[in-house]
């Protein structure tokens, strides 16, 4: 009851704020497309590895389209500034919370020519951002808290993808993105002896991968589920995929299933991924994991809560899926069975 009280304070200052600059600004809004100079774009990204995962088809089709374009990026997490350091698409990476005159001299004494946020909801942050930060035009995504303050707004349906509105700012520069050029990638980075070996080792495609970890305690499934669905397909071979949080989790399933195959902890979401690009099928929570499956065009069963925004917002992208929605707003609420159910259909495929 606290944390919904506190999360609705913080709502209510947003809401507040955007209010504020938007009788400050009064931006009127302007119709695509933008016809000035595109020398320099600058992106204010979200925190989250999901959210960066789905920021990288607009960064693929911004470089296809504008190849001699700069494009620069504003993360406001570490998560995701590492997740982009090794981007080639991007000219500068630059971390909000870093040093302050570092910040000042590369960012704000700059004047870029299109400033992009790509929250579709009101944020502090992003909008003291988009605020602070010389641009010739700014763009957002459409909401009632973005009219006055941005001169393009994408205008899509709150419910579509986020890669799809991510590329809509393709439609605001008169470059419209086919909906096929939008699966995300993951940039490259290091990979240790252990995983390369494993990877080579599923090549084929014969493995089930089971993604235990999720992005907050509500979207667990439990350690009896995951036992009771391996059991169920004592056939087929399976590994578990985790964070280092979850280690003792998957040695235990490793240990106690002996259709689970002990495979080497990932130290990286792109390690995770090669992984996940050899595998048969993935199940996995609500989380970034769904979107690593869209970047090998990997089969996917997602297992979500009952809030409608995650389930149409963050469903999975450009590949073959099942979504498996809770009764609650905790994922363990989902039935093994129903899973099992879902598994067999997709391999029946």
């Amino acid at each position: 009851m606290a944390i919904a009280k506190e999360w609705k304070k913080k709502r209510r200052f947003r809401q507040s704020f955007a209010a504020m600059l938007q009788k400050i600004l009064n931006r009127p809004l302007q119709s695509p497309p933008w016809s000035g100079p595109c020398n320099s774009i600058i992106i204010l990204a979200q925190e989250k590895y999901g959210d960066a995962i789905l920021l990288t088809p607009l960064l693929k089709n911004l470089k296809r389209q504008f190849p001699e374009t700069q494009l620069h990026l504003v993360t406001f997490s570490k998560a995701t500034t590492a997740f982009f350091i090794h981007d080639p698409n991007l000219s500068g990476i630059h971390y909000a919370k870093s040093n302050p005159a570092i910040y000042i001299r590369n960012v704000l004494l700059k004047r870029f020519d299109l400033l992009f946020n790509t929250k579709d909801h009101p944020s502090t942050n992003f909008l003291v951002q988009s605020l602070i930060i010389r641009a010739r035009c700014k763009a957002g995504i459409a909401n009632a808290f973005h009219k006055g303050i941005y001169d393009y707004l994408v205008d899509i349906d709150y419910h579509s993808p986020v890669a799809i509105k991510n590329c809509g700012l393709l439609d605001i520069l008169g470059k419209p993105a086919d909906p096929g050029s939008c699966r995300p990638y993951i940039p490259v980075m290091p990979v240790t002896d252990e995983v390369k070996a494993f990877s080579e080792k599923t090549v084929n495609r014969q493995f089930i991968g089971l993604n235990i970890s999720a992005g907050g305690p509500t979207r667990y499934w439990t350690e009896k589920n995951w036992k009771t669905l391996a059991d169920r397909f004592h056939h087929k071979r399976f590994i578990v995929l985790s964070t280092p949080a979850d280690g003792l989790l998957k040695q235990s399933l490793e240990r106690d299933c002996p259709n689970i195959e002990p495979s080497p902890a990932t130290g990286n979401i792109y390690e995770a991924g090669l992984l996940v690009r050899n595998l048969e099928l993935l199940v996995t929570p609500d989380t970034a994991m769904i979107h690593v499956a869209s970047c090998s065009n990997t089969p996917v069963i997602g297992l979500y809560g009952a809030a409608p925004q995650d389930q149409s917002r963050f469903r999975p992208f450009l590949v073959e899926h099942r979504v498996l929605v809770s009764p609650s707003i905790l994922v363990k609420d989902i039935e093994p069975e129903c899973v099992i159910d879902a598994v067999h259909e997709m391999l029946l495929h």
